[in-house]
């Protein structure tokens, strides 16, 4: 099927040879992007059968999180994790002060599915 969606801060893919959605994140996505990348991604994994495909969030490119903005990083690992995707995979941002921003949010929040260097 290929990318549905290409924007500046992010893109979405669904790979239907692979059964992968995949959600690529540039830089940060801000409070007022928020609401966009979410209906972005509910039309984008609505397209699939969720259990039968994985979910791999490329973090590669994020920036580090004000810490302002904290907890909406927990609250949507969480969200990730409740979609009900066969597998969850989460790749590590280059940036070491993300990284730890984000295996501290993965600490808090019991994260449930792998989290690797690159994808």
């Amino acid at each position: 099927m290929g990318v549905i969606v290409d924007k500046r801060k992010y893109k979405m893919e669904i790979d239907e040879t692979n059964r992968e959605v995949r959600v690529q994140v540039q830089g940060l996505i801000k409070e007022n992007d928020a609401a966009e990348y979410m209906k972005d991604l509910e039309e984008t994994i609505n397209r699939v059968t969720r259990n039968t495909f994985v979910f791999v969030v490329d973090a590669t490119n994020q920036t580090t999180t004000p810490s302002k903005v904290v907890p909406q990083l927990d609250q949507a690992l969480q969200y990730y994790m409740m979609l009900g995707f066969k597998k969850l995979i989460l790749v590590k941002p280059s940036s070491k002060i993300a990284q730890v921003q984000i295996r501290n949010a993965l600490e808090r929040i019991k994260f449930s599915g792998e989290y690797l260097d690159q994808y």
